[in-house]
């Protein structure tokens, strides 16, 4: 696939993501304004945190990588009625793996909560409400991994747009729960637990009609032995960790702030939100795009036309993340103000988790990056070392969160706190979950600079000219555009005292100002946007 063939992939893509991360904020926000930052909404934040980790795993990163090179394969080189079985004997294998997954996780969901909330084990109230929208949200798994399935083979078909809007679905069903069923309800948060349960039933449903389309669906077939759903899991096992790292830190940050101040889970899960909108419309959307095209490259040996392809990810991925990072570093408040200050979402509320913005933006070039270089090892079926990065970067991550708490521990925690104890000083200390924060961000470059080396060391990626032209540019723009907002904040008020109107009016002078100083920035400095489709 040519890199304007990739580009118009990307912008179907991109679009409807857009759609779905804007509407995703518009449910954070009802959220937000209905439930604010307590014991309860953390409850609910750990057990969708869970299941929506699968979901990345899965649609998002292990099932997609090893599914769509092997569809892909059979695409191009067998009969349709060899995709069609594949489709049959995968969802079939997976399906049944997971019915059993989902109901031991029903078994023991006490146990799991115990494992993720260990802070709400001493409040017998809060742990209740954890077990129950577990509950209701752990078969979320199933159907969102199913769904995954079925966007992989539409999207090996180049159709891009419907997997991405499919997530919309989700949206309108937790904004519908927050705003219309929780007031129903005798205990309001359940209501996004079951907003949860019926819209990942309802995105599975969504797909349907495109894959009959494609005469793609059929019904589940068990095939655990059959020579290609082998295939297929075999590439899916290490991927499952491979792929997942980021999610993972997410999940032990998870663990971590369950022992801190009340709150600390809403505001991390606030900057995870800010987070997904680039990573979502652009890292995921160019990963997706990237790797039928990288996997296409692989089975015909073309190497030059995969370091293209490859260079072409990474370039437009920069050209994205960089101002992104230093955009949400320097306005995680203004936004988060913005969007999230109103209802029972306090200004004190709006700082912490703007710290919990700024912690983990630093890591967004990272964090998108390795979505252009996994695909790399996946198109060639290289599920290993993705594995051995992964496993270093999530020790790093482990070693980092303790080292940077210690760090914050010492720095903000007065005398007379301390003595009550180190577990009582971290319950009463706010603040300290930007530690968390800076520790996946720290993490996140140590798992890129690992897999960008054993890919040189591969051999398969040659660099295409025009890099050392391309970064200067996008340095000398990042920085007019820093210098820009930094100077656009002394003007502006404080954001957490001033009215709504005047927010969005003082944040839209901000964004478009700052956006348009980067983007005359490059120009100035030559770049054109033909650039990248020449690359």
């Amino acid at each position: 696939m040519s890199a304007p063939k990739m580009l118009k992939g990307l912008l179907s893509f991109s679009s409807m993501t857009m759609v779905s991360r804007v509407l995703g904020l518009v449910r954070d926000i009802a959220i937000n304004q209905a439930f604010g930052a307590n014991a309860g909404t953390d409850a609910f934040w750990v057990a969708f945190r869970i299941p929506n980790f699968m979901r990345r795993l899965f649609a998002e990163g292990s099932f997609s990588t090893a599914f769509v090179p092997v569809f892909t394969e059979i695409k191009e080189t067998r009969p349709h009625a060899d995709l069609k079985e594949l489709v049959a004997r995968v969802s079939g294998t997976l399906g049944g793996i997971l019915m059993v997954l989902t109901a031991l996780g029903l078994i023991f969901t006490p146990q799991i909560a115990a494992v993720f909330s260990p802070g709400s084990l001493d409040n017998a109230p809060k742990f209740g409400l954890t077990v129950d929208l577990l509950r209701l949200t752990f078969p979320f798994i199933l159907f969102v991994s199913l769904t995954a399935l079925a966007g992989g083979a539409l999207n090996s078909f180049h159709r891009f747009g419907l997997p991405a809007f499919t997530p919309v679905i989700l949206n309108l069903f937790m904004i519908a729960g927050a705003l219309w069923l929780a007031p129903h309800l005798e205990v309001p948060i359940l209501a996004l637990g079951w907003a949860v349960l019926a819209g990942g039933i309802a995105q599975l449903v969504f797909q349907l009609p495109a894959l009959r389309k494609l005469d793609l669906l059929t019904l589940p077939k068990w095939g655990w032995r059959h020579p290609d759903v082998r295939k297929v899991m075999r590439l899916m096992v290490p991927t499952l960790f491979g792929s997942s790292v980021a999610q993972i830190n997410l999940l032990l940050d998870t663990v971590i702030a369950s022992l801190l101040f009340v709150g600390s889970q809403t505001w991390l899960s606030q900057a995870d939100r800010f987070l997904e909108l680039p990573l979502g419309v652009f890292g995921v959307a160019l990963g997706t795009v990237i790797l039928p095209a990288l996997s296409r490259h692989h089975v015909k040996t073309d190497t030059e036309g995969f370091s293209k392809a490859l260079d072409w990810g990474l370039r437009t991925t920069l050209l994205i993340a960089m101002p992104a990072m230093l955009g949400l570093m320097f306005l995680a408040e203004p936004l988060v103000a913005t969007l999230f200050q109103r209802g029972k979402f306090t200004a004190f509320d709006t700082q912490m988790a703007a710290m919990s913005v700024f912690g983990l933006s630093f890591g967004l070039p990272a964090f998108a990056l390795v979505k252009i270089v996994l695909p790399a090892f996946y198109a060639r079926q290289d599920t290993r070392t993705p594995v051995r990065a992964g496993i270093a970067s999530l020790i790093a991550n482990m070693v980092l969160n303790v080292l940077f708490l210690w760090v914050l521990y010492v720095l903000w925690t007065t005398p007379e706190v301390r003595a009550k104890g180190v577990f009582a000083a971290l319950e009463q200390t706010p603040g300290l979950h930007l530690a968390l924060g800076f520790a996946s961000a720290a993490a996140s470059y140590l798992n890129l600079a690992l897999l960008w080396h054993w890919l040189r060391k591969a051999g398969v990626y040659e660099r295409q000219p025009g890099w050392l032209r391309y970064l200067m540019r996008l340095l000398v723009a990042c920085v007019a555009m820093s210098a820009a907002l930094w100077a656009g904040l002394q003007w502006a008020p404080a954001f957490t005292q001033i009215g709504q109107l005047a927010r969005v009016g003082y944040l839209a002078v901000l964004v478009g100002g700052g956006g348009m100083v980067y983007l005359v920035a490059l120009l100035a400095m030559g770049f054109r946007p033909r650039d990248l489709r020449e690359h």
